[in-house]
C-alpha cells in the first residue's frame, strides 16, 4: 500500500503545480477575480491526509467537485470541517500558509478556522457512523475532489463552482483534473467512483470512459440543497448509504 500513497502524492503534486499556473491564467484572463489553490498553501496538510487515508486498501472513490470556503479552502482536505480534521482525521499542529492573493472577505485561517463546513460534517459524519474511525473509513473509501481550485468573484468573494465558469483556461484545468482522477483510480486500483452531486458524476463519466470503473452518484450534502436538508438530512443519509460499499 506504500506504493499507492507514493503514487497519490506524486499525482497530487503534479496537479498542485499545473493548476497553480492555470489559476493565474484564470485571473489574468478575467474569468474570475480570485483563485485559491489549497494544494499549494495547505500542501503539508493535504500530503498528511494522503498518507493517512491513501494506503489502506479502499477501492471506492468519493469524488467531490472543488473546495469550499470553509472546508478544503481552509485546510486542504476534501470536505474538510474543523472538528472533523481535528477529531476524526486527527491532523493537528500543521501551519497552513496563505494564497498568493487573498480576498479580504475570504481569509484563510487553516486548521483553526472558526466556522464549520456543513457539507464536511455531514459527509464525514455518515462515514464515521457507518465504518468507525479514520483507519476503518479509509479501508473502504478514499475522498478526493475533482478540481483543487476555489474560484471567487466580486466584493463578497462569492464561491463560483467550476461548471459556472468558461474559457480556454477552464478547459485546460478540466483536462488536468480528469488526468488526476485517472491517476487516482490507477493508484488505488479503484473499482467504483461515487460522484457526490451530478457535476462530479458527469466529470467522472467523461474522465473514465472506457476504464471499466463503476460510476454512481448521490446527492450533494450542501446545506444549500433542498434534497440534502429534507427530513432533517435523513433523506440525504439514506441516499448516500445506498451507494457506499
Amino acid at each position: 500500500m506504500a506504493d499507492a500513497v507514493h503514487e497519490l502524492i506524486a499525482s497530487a503534486s503534479r496537479l498542485r503545480d499545473d493548476s497553480q499556473l492555470i489559476a493565474r491564467r484564470i485571473v489574468s484572463e478575467g474569468v474570475a477575480d480570485f483563485v485559491y489553490n489549497p494544494l499549494n498553501y495547505a500542501w503539508e496538510v493535504h500530503e498528511e491526509f494522503i498518507r493517512r487515508t491513501g494506503g489502506n486498501g479502499a477501492k471506492c472513490i468519493l469524488l467531490g467537485m472543488n473546495p469550499g470556503p470553509h472546508g478544503m479552502g481552509q485546510m486542504g482536505i476534501p470536505f474538510a470541517a474543523t472538528s472533523v480534521v481535528r477529531d476524526l482525521i486527527r491532523i493537528t499542529g500543521i501551519t497552513v500558509a496563505k494564497p498568493e492573493i487573498t480576498h479580504p472577505k475570504r481569509p484563510v485561517n487553516g486548521l483553526e478556522h472558526p466556522k464549520e463546513e456543513v457539507s464536511g460534517t455531514r459527509l464525514w459524519g455518515v462515514l464515521e457512523q457507518r465504518y468507525g474511525d479514520i483507519d476503518e473509513i479509509s479501508r473502504e473509501v478514499y475522498v478526493v475532489n475533482h478540481c483543487p481550485l476555489m474560484i471567487l468573484n466580486g466584493d463578497r468573494g462569492t464561491n463560483v463552482t467550476p461548471n459556472n465558469v468558461a474559457g480556454q483556461a477552464v478547459d485546460d484545468l478540466m483536462d488536468i483534473c480528469d488526468q488526476h482522477l485517472r491517476e487516482v483510480v490507477d493508484a488505488l486500483g479503484a473499482k467504483k467512483v461515487v460522484g457526490i452531486g451530478k457535476y462530479a458524476e458527469k466529470r467522472a463519466v467523461s474522465a473514465l470512459h472506457g476504464y471499466g470503473v463503476s460510476i454512481e452518484t448521490c446527492w450533494h450534502p450542501s446545506p444549500a440543497s433542498p434534497l440534502a436538508n429534507r427530513n432533517g438530512g435523513a433523506d440525504w443519509r439514506a441516499n448516500i448509504s445506498k451507494v457506499l460499499p
